[in-house]
């Protein structure tokens, strides 16, 4: 049993992280050295002298620059360790490469659409199109949880998505944008059998802009209101309800049956992180994502916050120069991003991610790609643009 108290990641690190809570002066064999202070559990220890101003590395990559010198054996973190700017060695698509496919095909029960597309669950879908109708669609959801659907087995629930967007942006600016593109992509969803979407009327975010410009309709199985059209609150909430009953024999009428899991997309997304994630719970993440693909499954990694200083990673498994731009595109998007609301990158990592050994955004995004396992970066989307690539 491994009885060492640190671990070193790569040979080229200047830190090694503390397996447990280290006293001052604790003495690390392997490394022959002692500690100057007291470490907490997965927190850096320095490996060398490092002089103000220098690069300081984990993953054999840059995690930041020492604000002030650090001796051997001290404690590293925010108080001596901060952001900077270096060139990153893009390499486009040096270490692309397709998997080799495996014979064997996995199975799940999945529901195919009329349309394809398969789904994992089978729900009723109730949005709001601005944060003054979320009060409706919460009433609607409610409804049918205290009743129950005993009568429509097939039937997963009916789920509410309000949201607190929708009113005083422009008709024509980026958020809008945006804002359509994320209600089309949840009203088309494969999950959902059915939708209801409730606006309360004079908002900026108007549903039949949106419909128009994603060529969506109104059916048996989508419908759209608004509060004022309907006459109030409460009539909006019985409206809605009647049109979900009139759905749930349609949204029922589905099977599930055996689909390959190549009908999957997988969505990748930071939660708690700390400085174990990126050693322990990401690799195994990327470990099944390259599975799911050698499966001909998909895995999308999301927040390009949240992969910053490590971007330089993916762009070597860009399946093409043109995909690896497309990333750095979004990197300079949110740089820009940055400057022009007073904010910075940094504000990432958490007070909470800290608590837990993580310095900088930079340190976090590395332990944060490796839940996209190994396999070539096919594609690179806008939120909420529609994935196409496998």
């Amino acid at each position: 049993m491994n009885k060492t108290p640190i671990l070193k990641l790569n040979n080229s690190d200047d830190v090694v992280i503390a397996r447990t809570e280290l006293p001052s002066g604790s003495w690390l064999e392997s490394e022959s050295m002692e500690t100057r202070d007291l470490i907490p559990a997965g927190h850096k220890i320095a490996l060398r002298d490092i002089p103000a101003g220098s690069a300081v590395k984990r993953y054999g990559q840059i995690i930041g620059f020492a604000t002030r010198d650090i001796r051997q054996g001290e404690h590293i973190h925010v108080h001596n360790l901060g952001m900077g700017s270096f060139e990153r060695d893009y390499a486009w698509g040096i270490d692309s490469h397709l998997p080799e496919k495996d014979v064997h095909q996995d199975t799940f029960m999945g529901i195919r659409r009329k349309d394809g597309r398969v789904a994992t669950r089978n729900y009723i879908g109730v949005l709001s199109s601005v944060n003054c109708s979320a009060t409706v669609v919460r009433a609607i959801e409610d409804h049918f949880r205290t009743r129950g659907l005993s009568d429509y087995p097939n039937v997963d629930g009916i789920v509410a998505l309000p949201q607190s967007f929708g009113c005083a942006f422009g008709s024509d600016s980026e958020m809008m944008k945006v804002m359509r593109r994320t209600m089309a992509g949840y009203a088309t969803h494969a999950n959902f059998a059915g939708i209801v979407i409730v606006g309360l009327g004079c908002e900026s975010f108007q549903i039949k802009d949106m419909m128009n410009a994603h060529g969506l309709h109104e059916s048996p199985v989508f419908h759209t209101m608004t509060i004022q059209e309907s006459g109030g609150t409460r009539n909006a909430i019985e409206k809605g309800i009647s049109f979900i009953l009139d759905m749930l024999p349609e949204a029922n009428n589905v099977k599930r049956e055996p689909v390959p899991v190549s009908e999957i997309i997988l969505a990748l997304e930071c939660g708690g992180s700390d400085s174990y994630s990126g050693i322990s719970a990401n690799p195994a993440l990327g470990y099944a994502v390259d599975r799911l693909v050698r499966q001909g499954g998909t895995a999308i990694l999301s927040e390009t916050s949240e992969i910053y200083g490590a971007e330089h990673l993916l762009t070597r498994r860009a399946i093409s120069r043109e995909v690896g731009e497309k990333l750095i595109r979004r990197i300079k998007w949110w740089e820009e991003y940055c400057k022009r609301t007073g904010s910075e990158m940094n504000n990432n990592p958490s007070a909470g991610n800290k608590a837990g050994g993580l310095t900088t955004v930079l340190e976090k995004s590395l332990g944060g790609i490796a839940k996209a396992g190994t396999t070539s970066l096919m594609d690179v989307y806008e939120y909420a643009e529609p994935v196409t690539a496998k």
